[in-house]
């Protein structure tokens, strides 16, 4: 067997995946609901609930696209559950 060889299952796959969206939306779930924030600060405090979270993490456009949905207000009365 090759070391390339070894990889996450289809199931386990899924998983982490689930795992990781429900971390994401949990977090944008947090900081949407702290009230008025500019893009900026929505985008640090995202950093700040996700750094720890996962191996390696680097903040993308995908954390932008968030933050400023956040400062824009998308997010109000989506927050609950």
């Amino acid at each position: 067997m090759d070391i390339s060889d070894v990889t996450w299952n289809d199931e386990a796959r899924a998983k982490i995946l689930d795992d990781a969206d429900a971390v994401l939306r949990d977090a944008v779930r947090s900081v949407a609901g702290s009230g008025d924030l500019s893009s900026d600060d929505a985008f640090a405090q995202l950093n700040a609930l996700l750094k720890d979270r996962f191996i390696d993490y680097e903040p993308g456009p995908d954390i932008r696209k968030y933050a400023d949905a956040i400062a824009a207000g998308e997010f109000s009365g989506s927050t609950e559950g």
